[in-house]
């Protein structure tokens, strides 16, 4: 798919970057869910971190496809590295940029722009995964404070982030309408870290339990009305699934790339394995879900960048649930290429089939997405 040249750039700076400065920290990774927090400085540095700040605000004013061709590439070799890259546009740039004030935006989105910053999202509890509206977390209001008490879990990132963006409940009996969102410093006393969870794959981007013991948050923390949380939920979600599609987009892409190189390789029978139809029929199929999935992400995001935001739900739903799809059918094809070896840590394909499962998972499970999708479509009728 053909690009401007300004995004070509980007695309082959994180190439680059992921040949260079990701693909020798995968070991390490891997072995101990090491956060790669050199990354950060790097990553920083060239304006992945915080693609997506306007300029005005001393940011390099980034886009949905910028932040897709950089998240793809580095997909192709990591995707806790890919995580890692335009980490702070969910957890801080695109909630200020839709629901922040002028001066929340001046503070927060000047100092992310400087690229040295990492953030996280505290939506998930416990007991509250998909259903949103069942989290218990409270906010009560005290004078010009709000004291927060609850649990979180399965927050990625959440022991190396300066801010979190933290959603709780500032009023009982309400459901949706009774969550508020709260930018919040991890050094506020009564925020608490707790254990790292134990993952299937995507080791480099750790994801820890979290909980608030009385913390206490000034009232200008809160980033829009009370009562707007679910709305501004769901609204960064839509902004922000594409990207989860363009990580997994490239893990595909990666995965198709070892199998090639690996049946180009491998003989059985005195000829490459390549040379075999039902290897080659797998390749085939593998190059056309990905070639599927590439043009429906990349209609998403050109439709989206264009300030047409009338199908947002729809599409960014497509785009995340399908490209996750194709991910995991790939990188589960592109083990039964290699055969026993694919079983093996020695190849990287055992660990894209890992990492793959997880991106059906988050933001929004593949089955609510085909929900969601359905209730667009019915809904347009």
């Amino acid at each position: 798919m053909k690009h401007s040249e300004e995004k070509e750039m980007i695309r082959d700076m994180a190439r680059r970057v992921a040949e260079e400065q990701v693909r020798p920290l995968i070991a390490s990774m891997e072995e101990s869910d090491r956060f790669p927090e050199e990354l950060v400085e790097i990553y920083g540095d060239l304006g992945l971190l915080q693609m997506w700040v306007p300029e005005e605000y001393g940011g390099p004013g980034g886009d949905l496809t910028s932040v897709c061709l950089a998240k793809e590439e580095i997909g192709k070799v990591s995707l806790a590295a890919s995580t890692l890259c335009a980490n702070n546009s969910i957890g801080l740039i695109l909630p200020l940029l839709e629901f922040g004030s002028e001066a929340q935006k001046r503070r927060y989105l000047t100092e992310s722009a400087k690229g040295r910053i990492v953030t996280s999202v505290a939506i998930t509890e416990p007991e509250s995964g998909s259903d949103v509206a069942s989290l218990r977390t409270m906010a009560r209001r005290d004078g010009d404070s709000y004291v927060i008490n609850g649990q979180k879990s399965w927050i990625t990132f959440a022991k190396q982030s300066a801010y979190m963006l933290v959603f709780a409940r500032t009023a009982e009996g309400k459901g949706y309408e009774g969550i508020s969102t709260f930018i919040v410093d991890c050094k506020t006393p009564g925020l608490k870290i707790g254990k790292a969870e134990h993952k299937m794959g995507r080791h480099g981007a750790p994801s820890y339990q979290v909980s608030f013991e009385d913390m206490r948050v000034d009232a200008d923390c809160l980033l829009g009305p009370e009562g707007s949380g679910f709305k501004s939920c769901m609204r960064i979600l839509d902004l922000n699934r594409p990207t989860v599609g363009a990580s997994s987009l490239g893990l595909a892409q990666g995965a198709m790339d070892q199998a090639m190189r690996y049946a180009s390789d491998r003989k059985q029978f005195g000829k490459p394995i390549a040379a075999f139809q039902a290897i080659q029929f797998k390749i085939a199929d593998m190059a056309m879900k990905i070639g599927s999935a590439r043009a429906l992400l990349y209609d998403v995001a050109a439709e989206l960048d264009s300030g047409d935001m009338s199908r947002l739900t729809l599409l960014s739903s497509m785009a995340k649930c399908y490209c996750t799809d194709v991910a995991m059918e790939v990188a589960i094809e592109a083990v039964q290429v290699h055969g026993s070896y694919g079983y093996s840590t020695e190849y990287p394909v055992e660990r894209f089939m890992r990492d793959a499962k997880l991106n059906q998972i988050l933001e929004g499970t593949n089955e609510i997405h085909r929900l969601i999708i359905a209730r667009e479509l019915f809904g347009r009728r």
